[in-house]
C-alpha cells in the first residue's frame, strides 16, 4: 500500500514538472551605486599579427587568383596574376633586336680592329688615278703617291677612319645596351603582374576574381598572418600615459575567453579628433580568436576618482551580442541600449557610460529579448 502510495505521489509530481510552465526569473531592478576602482575598459578587435593589401602593379585582365578566403600560403606562394601575354610577346620582339644589335657589335668590332691591323688609307688601291695591279702598287705607286698628291695626307685620313670606326662601334653598343634595357623594363613589368605571398599566410579578403579588368593601384587580396594575433585599441590620451611597452593586462575575447595581454606597440601620435592612440597589444599563442572578433581590454586608470559608479549584475547583461547591452525601462516600456563596461567585481560590473544610477533595467532576460520585451507581472 505504501508503495502504491510512493509510486502515484512521484507520478503527480513528474506531471507538475513537465506540464506545468516554467516561470520565468526575469526581473526589473534598479541601478545600483558603488564606489569605483581605478580600472577602465576599452573595446578592441582581434588583428593579424601582420597584414598587407596586394593591389595590381599593371593594367590588364585578372588571370589567376590562388584559393579561397581563409586558406594558407607560404612565403613566395603565387597569389594573384594579370594576364601577361602582351609583355611577352614585347619580349620576343626585344629578344630579337638583341639578336641583331649583337649581330652589328660584332660587325662594328670586326672593322674597328680591320683599322687598326690594316688601315684604308694605306690602301693606295682606293685612291683615285691609281688603280694599277697590287704589286705594281707596292713597288712603284705606293712610294710615289705621297710626293705626286700633295693634297693627300695619309695621317689625317688614318685617324679620321679610325674615329668613323670607333664611333660605329659605340653606336653599336649603345644599341645593344637600350635593346637590354628595354628587356630589363619588360621583365619588370612580368614581374609585376604576379603577387606573391610576402610571408607565411592566410587570404583575409579577395578584392576581385578571374576575369576582372583592374587598374594599377587597385587592390586585389588582403594577406595576413595569423599564427600570432594581436588586439587593436584606441586609447584615450587620458589613460595612454598609464601604459608603456612590455606591460600586461587582461583581456577578454569576444565576452567570454580570458586571458592577458601584452603591450606590443604605443602610436607615437594621437588622432587630433578623437583625441586617442592607437595601441597594439599582443595575444598569446594558443588563445582562440580570429581577426575581426570583439575584445576587452582592462587598463589601469590611475587618476580615477573615488566617486559612485553604476554597477550591475553580469546576468543583466544580454548574451549573445557582440557588443555590451542591456534592457532599460521606462514608463513600462524596455528598450536596448548600448553600455560600456568597467571593472568587474564577483557577480557584479561597473558600467562607465551607458547608465544612470537609479534607472530600472531588466535582470535575467532571455538571449532573444529586443525592445519592447518585458518580463511576466508577478
Amino acid at each position: 500500500m505504501k508503495k502504491r502510495k510512493f509510486a502515484t505521489m512521484a507520478l503527480l509530481a513528474s506531471y507538475f514538472l513537465v506540464f506545468m510552465p516554467v516561470v520565468s526569473s526575469a526581473e526589473i531592478i534598479p541601478v545600483e551605486a558603488s564606489a569605483s576602482v581605478s580600472q577602465s575598459v576599452l573595446g578592441s578587435s582581434v588583428i593579424p599579427y601582420k597584414e598587407v593589401t596586394l593591389s595590381a602593379q599593371i593594367p590588364g585582365v585578372i588571370k589567376f587568383i590562388a584559393g579561397e578566403v581563409g586558406d594558407g600560403f607560404n612565403k613566395d606562394s603565387l597569389l594573384a596574376q594579370v594576364d601577361d601575354a602582351q609583355l611577352l610577346a614585347k619580349r620576343n620582339a626585344v629578344l630579337a633586336q638583341i639578336q641583331t644589335a649583337q649581330a652589328a657589335l660584332q660587325n662594328s668590332e670586326a672593322q674597328y680592329r680591320r683599322e687598326i691591323i690594316s688601315p684604308r688609307s694605306k690602301d693606295i688601291g682606293t685612291m683615285p688615278g691609281f688603280g694599277l695591279p697590287a704589286m705594281m702598287d707596292n713597288f712603284m705607286t705606293r712610294p710615289m703617291a705621297d710626293a705626286l698628291m700633295n693634297n693627300y695626307d695619309s695621317d689625317v685620313g688614318r685617324y679620321t677612319d679610325l674615329v668613323s670606326s670607333a664611333a660605329g662601334l659605340a653606336q653599336a653598343k649603345s644599341g645593344l645596351q637600350r635593346a637590354y634595357s628595354e628587356l630589363q623594363g619588360i621583365d619588370a613589368g612580368v614581374q609585376d603582374s604576379r603577387s606573391m605571398a610576402p610571408f607565411e599566410g592566410i587570404i583575409m579578403e579577395k578584392m576581385v576574381e578571374v576575369g576582372d579588368t583592374v587598374q594599377p593601384g587597385q587592390p586585389l587580396v588582403r594577406y595576413g598572418y595569423v599564427r600570432y594575433k594581436r588586439l587593436l585599441a584606441d586609447v584615450p590620451s587620458g589613460l595612454v600615459g598609464n601604459l608603456q611597452e612590455g606591460m600586461v593586462v587582461p583581456a577578454r575575447i569576444n565576452s567570454q575567453t580570458e586571458t592577458q595581454a601584452k603591450v606590443s606597440q604605443i602610436y607615437p601620435v594621437a588622432d587630433p579628433e578623437r583625441h586617442t592612440v592607437t595601441v597594439k597589444f599582443d595575444l598569446p599563442v594558443d588563445v582562440v580568436a580570429a581577426p575581426g572578433m570583439y575584445a576587452e581590454v582592462y587598463l589601469p586608470d590611475r587618476h580615477a576618482s573615488a566617486a559612485e559608479v553604476a554597477v550591475i549584475p553580469r546576468s543583466a547583461l544580454l548574451s549573445g551580442r557582440s557588443l555590451p547591452s542591456v534592457l532599460v525601462v521606462e514608463n513600462g516600456v524596455s528598450s536596448l541600449r548600448l553600455v560600456r563596461l568597467g571593472a568587474e567585481r564577483g557577480d557584479k560590473v561597473e558600467i562607465v557610460s551607458g547608465l544612470k544610477v537609479g534607472e530600472s533595467i531588466i535582470n535575467a532576460p532571455p538571449s532573444s529579448a529586443t525592445s519592447g520585451w518585458m518580463p511576466e507581472s508577478r
